[in-house]
């Protein structure tokens, strides 16, 4: 291999991989995102086992037969992230603050008492992340963006008076815009002078399919158990990695290639009670499989392969909330929500910050008939994480540091009853 190719895998291999972990997200761990309903997230996600509106085809689509009639419902997240690095070896300190809004649409229709149907399109992984282009992580990462939409048709029945079954089919398409900057001493073997920074960019997007099953069982009256799982999806991903400078020739190290990133399994479950009046209470748990990322492998268009190690793990998470009935127009919600990080101290990197993560929620939702409207507060809390790896260092101390992250999210759905 010779130098040239070796310094564009390095750049192309430096960009994508931001693209298999680049982004913050809400509830979940790594890039996974959860808030795909005002409603449930006033509730701490806890409607695995209990639902009152079309957002189940998400949590659990076995409860659509819970739904009476045709019913549509569209919505949006506001989430508001904050995060802030001081170094470990300085008194550099840099802030990141974002607003991304991952949205939500939903129709379910049931046809009798055995056979419902629901379409729905939602962001389950994403969000992003912007450093700036002076920082002490610069060389790691300054700007990152992902985007997917599930295209998710799914059908429930109910096998048995107490016992409902679903099974869905995810059509996935993913976008990704990736950013950080490279010392232009890396490119003085061509010519180009140091002491400058170059802009790397990443873009490239992909699909995958998966699928995804789900159950319900009443065990009584007031008690039932639900339970939910999305499939892992393969998605290919092909694009572009571009060098600029407004003062250097850097085109010329241009170069396109393609990859694959695998995400992850995700099973939730729960267990509703109702037998207080007016009350709903739901205590559930989350698993992600996100141990099944152990490494990116870039492919270019010039034959060089690269590798770079993420060594991810297994998380977990569990999910509390309550729905109280106030009348029969207001009801208001109250949950909270823990999750772990799927990231290890060894591959942790500042375009992902994760951590262990605690979140604390409110809201209502208002039956105006044929009008529904939820809304919903959500303030997320991770704990303080330390970056002292060397895997991703331009020299051995790069954006070594601690990292506070905290979001606020603002939720509202919109939702008519024909």
């Amino acid at each position: 291999m010779n130098y040239r190719k070796s310094l564009i895998a390095g750049v192309f291999a430096s960009a994508v991989t931001l693209g298999a972990g680049a982004l913050s997200a809400a509830h979940a761990a790594g890039y996974a995102v959860f808030t795909h309903g005002a409603s449930a997230l006033g509730q701490g996600n806890a409607v695995t086992a209990h639902t009152s509106d079309p957002s189940t085809i998400f949590y659990n689509p076995a409860l659509m037969n819970k739904l009476e009639g045709t019913q549509l419902q569209v919505g949006t997240t506001a989430i508001i992230s904050s995060r802030e690095y001081t170094s470990s070896v300085g008194s550099n300190s840099t802030s990141d603050e974002a607003v991304f809004f991952p949205s939500t649409f939903y129709v379910t229709h049931k046809f009798n008492d055995k056979l419902s149907a629901g379409f729905g399109v939602f962001n389950p992984f994403g969000l992003g992340t912007e450093w700036g282009s002076g920082w002490d992580g610069r060389y790691i990462a300054t700007k990152s963006e992902l985007t997917t939409f599930d295209f998710n048709p799914v059908v429930s029945y109910r096998v048995l008076p107490s016992l409902t079954v679903a099974a869905g089919l995810d059509v996935f398409y993913l976008d990704a815009t990736l950013q950080r900057m490279m010392p232009s001493s890396a490119l003085s073997a061509y010519g180009i002078p140091g002491g400058y920074d170059i802009g790397v960019k990443f873009k490239g997007d992909g699909t995958g399919i998966g699928y995804n099953l789900a159950a319900a069982y009443d065990i009584c009256e007031h008690l039932t158990v639900g339970a939910s799982y999305r499939s892992q999806v393969h998605v290919d991903i092909s694009g572009d990695a571009t060098l600029s400078s407004s003062v250097l020739p850097v085109s010329a190290f241009n170069s396109g290639g393609k990859t694959d990133l695998t995400l992850p399994p995700q099973f939730t479950a729960g267990v509703a009670f109702k037998g207080i009046d007016k009350l709903t209470l739901e205590a559930g748990m989350r698993w992600e499989g996100w141990s099944k990322f152990k490494e990116l492998s870039i492919q270019q268009d010039n034959g060089v392969t690269t590798a770079t190690p993420r060594n991810w793990r297994d998380s977990w998470g569990l999910n509390l909330g309550g729905r109280y009935q106030y009348d029969d127009t207001v009801a208001l919600l109250a949950g909270y929500v823990y999750g772990d990080t799927a990231v290890p101290d060894s591959t942790f990197d500042p375009s992902i910050p994760d951590a262990k993560t605690h979140v604390f929620c409110v809201g209502t939702d208002l039956n105006l008939k044929p009008v529904t409207i939820a809304l919903s507060y959500a303030y997320q809390l991770y704990e303080n994480r330390s970056k002292h790896n060397t895997l991703y260092g331009v020299d051995e101390t790069s954006a070594n540091g601690k990292y506070e992250n905290d979001a606020h999210l603002v939720a509202v759905s919109l939702g008519y009853k024909f």
